[in-house]
């Protein structure tokens, strides 16, 4: 789990604009070093990873991501949980938070990285063209599938976990670099929390509530 508040990814960009700022007021004009500085906050404020308050009820399943949700469908996922789902699209623009949490705790059971195209993330196709990166994690209750999407202005998809990985629920896994897609798969004894044009915070907001049996 990455616990730092400014993500390491973030460094390069961040000095990279900085140090162009700085050239451009040493050797140009005034006014062109503030694109380059404007830049340099906006890196630090995109690679930023905020403390969540993570809901700790057995039952609760979280948001993986942070974001609006374009869409809530049922389907057979054919991948992991090899019988019918719920499907949650998350959409990240520019301005959300872009790292990614376990919506549950559990162990790492599957794993997949999918080279692709780079699409509009709110694309109905995007999933199946562009690059992501899907884990399937699962206890002894259940299991969910979570993809991160990239998008057209996303170029690499970072990962923190690999299979056998034991995650606590909010724990932070990876994160999308710029525009981009999360989408998690649950079960159909997941009650869906969340509708179509909700904001959503990772972590944070209860996405789903598993109906047991006996209920």
């Amino acid at each position: 789990m990455r616990k730092e508040y400014f993500l390491r990814e973030g460094i390069p960009f961040y000095l990279c604009f900085l140090v162009l700022a700085g050239l451009a007021y040493r050797y140009i004009s005034l006014p062109l070093w503030i694109v380059p500085m404007g830049l340099a906050i906006y890196m630090a404020y995109f690679f930023r990873n905020p403390k969540r308050v993570i809901p700790q009820a057995a039952n609760i399943i979280v948001s993986p991501a942070e974001g609006k949700v374009m869409g809530v469908e049922e389907i057979f996922e054919s991948e992991y949980l090899d019988a019918p789902g719920k499907k949650v699209t998350i959409f990240l623009s520019p301005f959300n938070v872009h790292v990614n949490r376990a919506p549950i705790f559990g162990e790492i059971k599957f794993q997949e990285y999918v080279q692709g195209r780079f699409v509009p993330a709110y694309k109905v196709f995007a999933a199946w063209e562009n690059e992501r990166h899907t884990i399937g994690i699962e206890n002894q209750e259940i299991k969910v599938l979570v993809s991160q999407i990239a998008g057209i202005l996303a170029r690499r998809i970072v990962s923190w976990v690999t299979i056998g990985a034991k995650l606590n629920k909010g724990d932070t896994y990876g994160m999308i670099k710029f525009g981009s897609c999360t989408e998690i798969v649950v079960p159909m004894n997941v009650d869906v929390m969340v509708k179509p044009g909700d904001k959503v915070r990772c972590g944070e907001t209860v996405l789903g509530i598993i109906r047991r049996n006996d209920e």
